[in-house]
């Protein structure tokens, strides 16, 4: 008997009642084939022979092309997995895929059995099956020697060869013996070392699978034609939509905007985006300019952009309404678009040392997203010769009509590397290079495992020990992590966060994380070490005290230059124009110029306690420190986040300062202790929460819109009374902040006497005061003669001069003083806050009701 129950997801509905106990695995394998012949499917002979194998209890590398179904063989695991009772969990690289894979299993298992965890959401984190990234795994192996993960997909799994990221596909193989893992790659080459390695830890057999065998082929084309030219007359063939790849945002960016002056799309094909775009968010500064690519038929992906764009463009894809998308390689990893040919703008790019062209890896990853089963019957894979061959290609063909000899191009002198059609076809044969093992030790790697809740304290290095020995890197470098862990052993005990206690009667030692320190505690960078050290050097008494921590946070995180670049780009503006003013000569200006730097607030003393750290940390090596001020500045200058872009001018980098932000939010919770946060610290990070949801909330908002009866979002184990709010309202703090923001603003805008700009932040529907910039003058020019000016500086914003009380159901009424010169603050703005019929985010909060004594 199997259940019935409604509404339940086809393959959940195949799984067995609690009451009836686990399926064999003869009872799995014919459920599972039958729901597959069900969907009109049939499987392949590769993954056939692959969920065989998993059913057999062992471990499997699936390396197969892209569209294979290897998504199919990861779904036979989980429904294993819920058939024996037990746990599984799906990991990848990237975030989107994770957010894809969840929708796809909560749409097989229902969204009851499914989890989400990807460090910026964390929803049913008690599900049966979990997507999470391949990070979150491995600390969650790291922290819980006990962690109960039956059965793990690792998807992607080439990415163990990363040179940043690689450890975290490697700590899972080496902390969780009692898994079955599942290793899927297009990419994957010789993984004989890895599979030896496994088989040692778990004592079970490690098979691989292996078929080149794609269900679309691919044909391939070299081509030396303009790029308009490429993309045009593989439209007329049919062959979009086009993937174009680029190797930088900005050439996605410039690429996309020089296609804008051919037509892909018929009337009705743009009709028919602009009805699908008709709901869509365009509500950031670069939402208008995106809008425009969308409805002329190109799309952009890259990391540049906000998340809920990206996710746009892969739903417009997925409908078909996209004849060109031109993006980054970050599609080479992950959703599934329906892509029919991808076009290499070029065959090398910047492999994090230099120019170089690119590994067989890289481009059979990229090319194997043209042709998906389902939509095509062909895929297609074009590159372009470099430029200046298509320029000569060009020169030769005038030649032939006028018959006098003309000049060569050559090829660039800089940011280029050679490569011809040799080259195409090398890569297209070539096996993957061999995965590389990646295992480092890092103060955060030690500290995970000191804080397991399993084992702990001197157990817990001694577990490190026993991962190095189990690593999968050669004698050796296992010799050199071992110095490097005994070194971090010693860092941390002296920075205070690991204590060291003497048995009694000479028993053995103890040791222990230092207690107070928050539970999601995390050393996440490089330098964060020097920040806690640095923390008991700041005056706690300062009025700036809550800034100089944010300072201290960013001085660690690596730099957005895009965002310091346009900082420094706009104090240059300024101080030529003071120069002129002044009369000062041109050699004169540029010299000073050239002193400049992007703003750099505590400079002196960053330095000086980072060079003082340095000195008696000699493992910082060639780590620097980097301050800078893009969160303090947002915060002292009272700017949103679509304020700071249209500042400085990012509306194609809101991506970047979202992501630099988010890793703001991340070291200012996870990295400072506890004690260490004073009320406006407290208030700084629920402010910035708050922005950082009011920005991008798609994610969220999409599980809601799945989730089955009863309580989706799981309250966290450390705090179980709490639950992710749905509207900003329901935490109280972070909407006191939101509010706070939203007052300082408008006084900022009052004090600086842009009357307009003030208008623009207040709510003019609600039936009171029709404010003007006229009115708005008026009722400030009593104050101003007064006294003058208002104070802006941080300490306008402390709490005790903004009161914020609730009148009635989502009502309330909120007043700001004013401070003065003199520091009097008789003056305040009286406001009032209706949210009865609408959300935070539905325009301008502040009923602004009058501005008196």
């Amino acid at each position: 008997m199997v259940t019935t129950e409604s509404p339940r997801a086809p393959l959940a509905a195949l799984l067995p009642e609690r009451s009836q106990g686990p399926l064999d695995s003869d009872e799995i394998l014919s459920r599972f084939v039958g729901w597959v012949e069900s969907t009109g499917l049939a499987l392949y002979p590769a993954q056939e022979e692959a969920i065989l194998e998993l059913l057999g209890g062992k471990h499997l590398f699936l390396k197969t092309p892209t569209g294979s179904g290897k998504s199919l063989v990861a779904m036979a695991l989980h429904f294993k997995a819920m058939a024996e009772g037990k746990v599984s969990f799906y990991t990848c690289p990237i975030k989107a895929l994770v957010n894809e894979k969840f929708f796809a299993l909560c749409e097989a298992f229902g969204a009851e059995n499914v989890g989400l965890l990807t460090g910026d959401a964390a929803i049913n984190r008690e599900a049966p099956i979990i997507c999470c990234t391949a990070e979150i795994l491995a600390n969650l192996g790291l922290r819980d020697a006990m962690l109960r993960a039956d059965y793990v997909v690792m998807d992607e799994f080439h990415y163990y060869a990363d040179r940043e990221r690689g450890i975290a596909w490697q700590i899972p193989l080496i902390t969780l013996p009692g898994t079955t893992f599942l290793m899927m790659s297009a990419t994957l080459g010789d993984t004989h070392v890895i599979e030896e390695k496994l088989q040692e830890f778990t004592g079970r057999e490690v098979v691989s699978v292996r078929s080149a065998v794609r269900p679309v082929p691919l044909d391939f084309e070299y081509r030396e034609t303009p790029l308009h030219e490429t993309i045009q007359d593989l439209i007329r063939q049919r062959k979009a939509p086009i993937y174009l790849v680029n190797f930088s945002q900005r050439a996605a960016a410039e690429q996309a905007q020089n296609l804008m002056s051919v037509d892909f799309s018929t009337k009705e094909e743009k009709e028919a985006i602009r009805l699908a775009l008709q709901e869509a968010p365009f509500d950031t500064p670069y939402g208008k300019e995106f809008q425009r690519f969308l409805r002329h038929g190109i799309g952009m992906h890259h990391a540049g952009l906000l998340p809920k764009y990206r996710l746009l463009v892969e739903r417009l894809a997925q409908t078909g309404l996209l004849k060109v998308i031109s993006g980054t390689d970050t599609l080479g990893v992950g959703v599934n678009i329906p892509i029919r040919t991808v076009l290499f703008t070029q065959l090398f790019k910047f492999n994090g040392e230099k120019l170089a062209t690119l590994s067989v890896r890289d481009f059979q990853q990229i090319a194997g997203r043209a042709g998906r089963k389902g939509f095509d019957t062909q895929g297609s894979v074009v590159a372009q010769a470099p430029e200046h061959v298509i320029e000569n290609v060009k020169i030769a063909q005038k030649e032939a009509k006028g018959g006098k000899r003309l000049p060569r191009k050559p090829p660039p002198q800089k940011g280029f590397v050679n490569y011809d059609k040799n080259t195409f076809e090398r890569l297209q044969t070539g096996l993957p290079e061999a995965l590389e093992s990646r295992f480092e030790v890092t103060h955060g790697f030690l500290l995970n495992l000191l804080q397991s809740e399993m084992v702990g304290g001197a157990e817990g290095y001694q577990r490190l020990v026993r991962l190095i020995d189990r690593s999968h890197g050669s004698d050796y470098i296992k010799k050199r992590n071992l110095k490097e862990a005994a070194a971090c052993f010693r860092t941390l005990r002296n920075a205070g966060l690991v204590l060291v206690q003497k048995g009694e009667g000479g028993g053995g030692a103890s040791v222990a994380v230092a207690p107070g320190l928050q539970r999601d505690f995390s050393l996440n960078q490089t330098l964060s070490l020097y920040l806690l050290d640095t923390l008991n050097k700041l005056d706690h008494e300062s009025e700036t005290y809550a800034l100089d921590v944010v300072t201290l946070a960013e001085s660690i995180l690596e730099n957005p230059e895009v965002v310091l670049y346009a900082q420094l780009h706009e104090l240059k503006g300024e101080k030529i124009a003071e120069m002129k003013a002044r009369g000062m000569e041109y050699d004169e200006r540029m010299a000073e110029l050239d002193k400049l730097e992007w703003p750099k607030p505590n400079r002196d003393f960053i330095y000086t306690t980072f060079n003082a750290f340095a000195d008696k940390h000699p493992w910082v090596g060639a780590e620097n420190i980097r301050p800078k001020s893009i969160l303090r500045d947002m915060y002292e200058r009272y700017m949103t986040f679509h304020d700071y872009i249209r500042e400085y001018g990012l509306q194609r980098s809101e991506g970047v300062l979202m992501r630099y932000l988010g890793d703001c939010y991340k070291a200012l919770t996870q990295t400072i202790p506890e004690r260490y946060r004073n009320d406006e610290l407290k208030d700084i990070i629920e402010w910035l929460r708050a922005m950082i949801r009011h920005v991008d909330q798609s994610l969220l908002d999409e599980w809601e819109r799945l989730k089955s009866p009863g309580e989706a979002l799981m309250p966290r184990p450390e705090a179980p009374a709490e639950r992710r709010p749905q509207d900003l309202t329901d935490d109280p703090r972070a909407f006191a902040a939101h509010v706070r923001n939203e007052l300082y603003r408008l006084v900022r805008m009052l004090g600086l006497r842009r009357w307009a700009d003030a208008v623009s932040l207040l709510r003019l529907d609600a039936g009171g005061e029709a404010w003007t910039a006229a009115k708005l003058e008026a009722a400030m020019a009593p104050y101003f003669e007064e006294h003058g000016s208002v104070v802006l500086t941080p300490q306008a914003r402390r709490p005790a001069y903004t009161l914020l009380k609730e009148t009635g159901p989502r009502q309330w009424d909120a007043q700001q003083r004013l401070l003065d010169p003199e520091g009097h603050g008789d003056w305040m703005l009286d406001c009032a806050i209706d949210l009865t019929e609408r959300k935070v985010d539905d325009g301008p909060l502040l009923i602004l009701r009058r501005i008196g004594t």
